[in-house]
């Protein structure tokens, strides 16, 4: 755990070379440590997931946080970019995959980087964090409640995304996720499927559910949080970093 950190918002390559932005948050003390891609949720790059990022550096990682709104909207407000990417059907996978990629090259410059890095993501980032682990040489990936990694997408969802059951096999680190009992996206026979094929293609992966709680159970400032799993999912994912990235 640190007590000192520097939270800071820069610039860094993405896909195809463009510059985006990037928050970053970083322990004080001298490294060698493990760094986090932390994927912001459909409704954007927002305080909350600031917060999540500086909560990595308290518990001694450096952790990035791409604005993945920024070529529709920059500098504009979070729900004003949401608003614009889904109106132009959310980020493509290609483009995801790139901005991860440069956000995990970022942090393994960093002259603290012991040269591990894992991907987190909520909601839509929880499928865009299994993507990503599918095609980038990371160490470990945590999926929270990410929608459609199984199952597909109906006819009025606001992204247009695909399922990634055609890329699970290839999924390059551990997996770990987490998700509600009560979630309607993913719904638990999603989540049994997305264990089966991972298992069937022998991929290490752990998975843990939580009776009473749906979707965004993570969201302190929603009604959808859940003290309970929220709080043994923060413990699940200092282990399971700690174990893949050190720390």
């Amino acid at each position: 755990m640190s007590d000192s950190l520097s939270a800071d918002t820069v610039m860094i390559a993405g896909y195809d070379g463009d510059e985006i932005e990037v928050y970053v948050a970083r322990p004080s003390e001298e490294g060698p440590r493990g760094g986090v891609v932390v994927i912001h949720h459909m409704p954007g790059y927002d305080r909350g997931t600031k917060e999540i990022a500086r909560r990595f550096a308290e518990l001694g990682y450096d952790a990035i946080c791409p604005n993945l709104y920024w070529r529709e909207a920059p500098g504009a407000a979070p729900d004003d970019a949401a608003a614009t990417a889904r109106a132009q059907g959310g980020v493509p996978d290609e483009r995801l995959i790139g901005d991860v990629g440069g956000a995990a090259a970022y942090l393994r410059a960093l002259p603290s980087s012991n040269g591990k890095v894992g991907v987190i993501g909520y909601c839509s980032g929880g499928r865009q964090s299994v993507l990503a682990a599918c095609n980038l040489d990371l160490d470990a990936a945590v999926d929270c409640y990410g929608a459609f990694v199984t199952g597909t997408p109906p006819a009025e969802f606001p992204l247009k995304i695909t399922n990634l059951v055609d890329q699970l096999h290839n999924l390059r680190c551990p997996l770990l996720g987490l998700f509600g009992k009560e979630d309607s996206y993913p719904t638990p026979e999603q989540v049994a499927d997305l264990d089966e094929i991972l298992t069937a293609n022998d991929k290490p992966h752990e998975f843990h559910s939580y009776e009473d709680a749906g979707h965004a159970f993570f969201a302190n400032d929603r009604p959808s949080y859940r003290v309970a799993a929220a709080n043994d999912g923060w413990e699940r994912i200092q282990e399971f970093y700690g174990t893949h990235l050190g720390g």
